[in-house]
């Protein structure tokens, strides 16, 4: 039974981020590390390294570089939900994030959302009340296991066009 549970952890950004990264919600991998993608099998950390020419990171503290360094801000759509596990079909009850202290902390430019779901409760939740649209990219989730590896990093490839 899907139990309701608060976002573990804070987003990820600085003055300086220009890109801002929106999942739907962490998964049961990522609420144990306390950080974004924490699945072995989420395909997030190589696309994103990829696109940008680096090495994948491994560590929190490489991700963190590497997002930083990057100007790369991570957060998620939903602050709490009841949910099954990690699927994304099962979430309900959604409370959403406050963005606007991200936007109104840095210099985001462009906001993309990582698959359907989180493009969903953007498009419900967030999208007025920033008045801003999101970009769509596709799913890094294992669940998408429909798309490759490159085709993947072609579609992600927008993140890295100014």
């Amino acid at each position: 039974m899907a139990e309701q549970i608060k976002h573990p952890f804070p987003p990820l950004y600085d003055e300086n981020s220009k890109i801002l990264i929106l999942g739907s919600f962490p998964s049961v991998k990522s609420r144990e590390q306390s950080f974004f993608y924490g699945h072995p099998q989420n395909r997030f950390w190589r696309v994103v390294s990829t696109v940008f020419g680096c090495e994948t990171p491994e560590t929190i503290e490489e991700k963190k570089c590497f997002l930083h360094s990057n100007h790369i801000a991570l957060w998620d759509v939903i602050a709490s939900c009841k949910i099954e596990g990690s699927a994304d079909s099962s979430i309900t009850n959604v409370v959403p994030n406050d963005l606007r202290p991200i936007i109104d902390g840095s210099r985001v430019e462009r906001i993309f959302v990582n698959g359907r779901t989180a493009e969903k409760f953007y498009n419900k939740y967030t999208r007025e009340v920033l008045g801003r649209d999101a970009v769509y990219l596709p799913s890094t989730s294992p669940a998408n296991a429909a798309k490759s590896l490159d085709r993947l990093v072609a579609q992600w490839r927008e993140i890295a066009e100014q």
